[in-house]
């Protein structure tokens, strides 16, 4: 037997069981570790094995994980038969070796522990746990030093778990084998990103699979093809090439794999545009969108080199895009609103209104649009000098379109609210970086600012619905109220009286 990390699973024949081999006990805690990146509440783990074959050992080490603190202690419950700890989820340590009768598991409240959090049972035999554990984990004693371990599981749980391991094996790949890994919260995407204390200092591992195709809808294009939404990890690489390119300041691309979907980044911290209370960084905002101003005074390529053959066309913001995009409105928010669907006359007068809103887009200033410059987006680099201090992440959706775009984006923060002084301000600031550069019409910006602020706001209001909905994420129902209030204020423009009254008429941002 000759012994592998951890991070080297092999698959088994069936798609439900795994097999790997640790070589010692610190690959032991690793795979624990590593499990609890992905074990959510209502997960019921069987530990099976022999004394001395690890079970507590890969338990102890699953919970210091899911409690972020190596240090945790974490008794053996064989005396007191469960042991519960405060983490998120809760998680529940079970010891049945001394189980009586299975009929006692009740009196544990087993049950319960199964419904609210994670449960991690040892000896699952005596209290007949492993027929009901999606999870299912037996451990052999050490042989010549290594040990043995079988998972197996619902096809569900046994790919979170098959994915946690893809991503240590990546990480080994790139020499961080045996690195600590702990999750960060992620966006509103299917991505998931954790933290790595990597050999070299710490690093970024994003998690972006490509996205799977959706149903054809229009013309034989997917909402993703019309709206050029990223369904790869090559778009964020490009743009990230192209940003460090010209100076900004993106994360340095450390390793990735293109077919895994994994990408190991420069880590720029946790310090953003917020302060501790949550509320806006004056200074911070107008250093983003003074970097905003840096990034569409530069010219930029149609198209960026990733690989060796393999290039990402930047995608036009077109007419297209921006019309699915704001159709989210009339199809998931108005229906919320109004308790029925859109008739098909009022669809098309919302759709010819905007139309001649997108007529003068055609004339407005075109850049690299990032797509989300609002605070989750933009870190705070303090170490950095001038412009590096602006951190940017997550722009894999970056598109030439509308330059007033991202302005819009910051100085109307969907997660945060800005004041209507302090959104002036923002402007100002930024006008007056483009007049310093060069030749800047500042008329035509502050009418195209309008547009896509509207725009913006109209697509969000229908995405959020849209997100609670289909997704069952309600928690960005809480934001509705900012993105109306920022719709109110933004349609006192002149250009955009006619959405202003259609809006009215509606009472849709009442």
């Amino acid at each position: 037997m000759t012994p592998v990390g951890a991070n080297e699973p092999t698959p088994n024949a069936e798609a439900m069981i795994r097999e790997l081999f640790l070589a010692d006990e610190a690959a032991t805690m690793r795979l624990g570790a590593d499990l609890a990146l992905v074990l959510r509440a209502g997960d019921v783990v069987a530990l099976s094995g022999d004394l001395g074959a690890g079970k507590s050992t890969l338990a102890r080490a699953l919970i210091r994980a899911l409690a972020g603190d190596p240090d945790l202690e974490v008794p053996s419950p064989t005396y007191t038969l469960v042991q519960s700890y405060d983490t998120a989820p809760p998680a529940f340590h079970f010891d049945l070796y001394r189980l009586a009768d299975p009929s006692e598991l009740a009196e544990l409240g087993f049950e319960e522990a199964a419904e609210t959090g994670i449960v991690l049972c040892e000896w699952p035999e005596q209290g007949g746990v492993e027929k009901g554990a999606n999870l299912s984990i037996r451990l052999e004693a050490p042989e010549s030093g290594c040990r043995r371990v079988g998972l197996s599981g619902t096809a569900e749980t046994i790919g979170r778990v098959a994915r946690s391991l893809d991503l240590r094996a990546f990480l080994a790949r790139s020499g961080n084998g045996a690195a600590p890994r702990r999750r960060l919260f992620g966006d509103a995407s299917p991505r998931r990103y954790e933290a790595v204390a990597g050999a070299a200092g710490p690093l970024v591992l994003m998690d972006a699979p490509a996205l799977p195709k959706g149903p054809l809808i229009r013309h034989g294009r997917t909402y993703n093809d019309i709206a050029h939404r990223a369904e790869t990890i090559v778009p964020f690489l490009a743009i990230a090439k192209a940003l460090r390119h010209e100076g900004f300041h993106a994360p340095a691309i450390h390793d990735f794999d293109l077919a895994e979907g994994l990408v190991l980044l420069e880590d720029l911290g946790r310090d953003g545009l917020l302060d501790a209370e949550g509320e806006p960084i004056p200074e911070r905002y107008e250093a983003a969108v003074r970097c905003l101003a840096a990034i569409h005074g530069r010219s930029w390529p149609d198209s960026v080199e990733v690989a060796p053959d393999l290039r990402h066309e930047i995608p036009s913001f077109d007419r297209d895009a921006l019309t699915i995009e704001i159709e989210l409105l009339i199809d998931f928010y108005f229906p919320s609103f109004f308790g029925r669907p859109a008739r098909d006359d009022e669809r098309q007068r919302y759709l010819d209104v905007w139309g001649r809103l997108f007529d003068h887009l055609d004339e407005s200033e075109k850049s690299l649009l990032l797509r989300d410059v609002h605070s989750p987006n933009v870190l705070w680099c303090e170490a950095a000098e001038g412009i590096g201090k602006v951190g940017l992440i997550d722009f894999q959706d970056a598109m030439i379109g509308p330059s007033a775009y991202d302005v819009a984006s910051l100085a109307q923060d969907a997660r945060v609210t800005i004041p209507e002084e302090m959104e002036l301000r923002l402007l100002d600031a930024y006008a007056e970086a483009r007049r310093t550069a060069g030749r800047f019409d500042e008329v035509a910006f502050r009418r195209a600012y309008a547009i896509t602020a509207a725009q913006r706001g109209s697509k969000i209001l229908g995405g959020f619905v849209r997100s609670s909905e289909h997704d069952g994420k309600s928690q960005y129902l809480r934001h509705i109220p900012r993105m109306k209030a920022y719709l109110r204020r933004t349609l006192k423009e002149e250009v955009l009286k006619e959405l202003s009254s259609l809006y009215g008429e509606w009472g849709l941002t009442a």
